[in-house]
């Protein structure tokens, strides 16, 4: 059976879900909700997971929560595992509660924070329980906008501190955030997400892979380490960039190189055999983009799309 990729280091962020089984409602009464947000409390108090935000509806929760100790797994058998003996035992029955593992997001948290937020506050506006998030008491909204005294275990700083420095201002500035988009049309920042387990940047895709899937063998049972381990051939890359930059020559070789050095398997000995070059130079020409890359705009909008071509569409659930 297919199983989901875990990301697992200190500090990291993930947005999680997890639904019903047979998408059958998981909490049935108020003090069924009461009961699952004590165990996000202890959660927090056992496992010292920080959860930023949280919403509960029928059948599903969404949670963005934040792991010092890096374990996650820990973390979510205690929120999944006490929640359903607690369902089971009230309800006198037995077998899963929630459908299959967890989903679990790990995200490029400086970019999504206020995106994710807002997302996961917008849940029940979106399947048209209410009209206006404050009226949800199953989320972390009304704490966000000051309409309740938040918990302890709920950590708001981070993302209000996006917002102001001053509290009060803060808080109306992300209700104001939040509410603009309420009832309206707008782009799922899960959208972006990559292989179904990494939601960020390129650079950040990148970084993830270098540090905790370098030399990970492609696993079929881990349909995400797979997609992951993929990589564009040369002739894949050398034809995205002629067919998107019309640039000198000299840029668009060190398009190439830069393109080649950072997406697929060649050693860079094989890179420069095509162009020439040694080793040496193919690293040169990888830095002269690395470095042009923030200062040209033009340059930027092109080496991003002509990656979401080679790598990221490939890859997106």
């Amino acid at each position: 059976m297919a199983r989901p990729l875990r990301i697992i280091f200190p500090g990291a962020f993930y947005h999680v879900t997890s639904r019903g089984n047979e998408r059958k409602n998981v909490y049935k009464s108020k003090r069924d909700r009461e009961k699952f947000l004590e165990y996000l409390e202890s959660a927090s108090e056992r496992y010292k997971a920080i959860i930023h935000a949280y919403c509960l509806m029928d059948n599903h929760y969404h949670l963005l929560v934040e792991t010092p100790l890096g374990n996650l797994p820990q973390i979510m058998q205690h929120i999944n595992g006490a929640y359903t003996t607690y369902f089971n035992v009230k309800r006198k029955r037995s077998g899963h509660l929630f459908q299959g593992r967890y989903k679990a997001i790990l995200v490029a948290i400086d970019e999504y924070a206020k995106e994710l937020s807002r997302y996961i506050h917008l849940n029940p506006v979106r399947a048209e329980v209410i009209e206006i998030p404050e009226k949800y008491d199953w989320s972390s909204y009304k704490f966000y906008i000051g309409k309740q005294k938040p918990p302890e275990w709920l950590y708001r700083d981070f993302i209000l501190g996006y917002f102001d420095t001053n509290i009060s201002n803060a808080q109306k500035n992300y209700q104001s955030f939040v509410n603009t988009l309420a009832n309206k049309q707008y782009e799922n920042p899960l959208e972006g997400v990559v292989s179904s387990t990494l939601l960020g940047s390129a650079e950040f895709i990148d970084f993830i892979k270098e540090k905790y899937l370098l030399g990970k063998e492609p696993d079929n049972n881990l349909p995400a380490l797979k997609e992951l381990s993929e990589r564009a051939s040369m002739r894949d890359i050398f034809n995205e960039v002629e067919s998107e930059v019309n640039e000198e020559l000299s840029l668009t070789r060190d398009i190439k190189l830069y393109l080649c050095r950072r997406y697929t398997r060649e050693r860079l000995k094989d890179i420069g055999k095509h162009f020439g070059i040694g080793e040496s130079g193919v690293s040169q020409a990888y830095r002269r983009v690395l470095e042009k890359i923030p200062k040209n705009r033009k340059l930027k909008i092109q080496i991003e799309k002509i990656e979401k071509n080679l790598s990221l569409s490939r890859m997106k659930t």
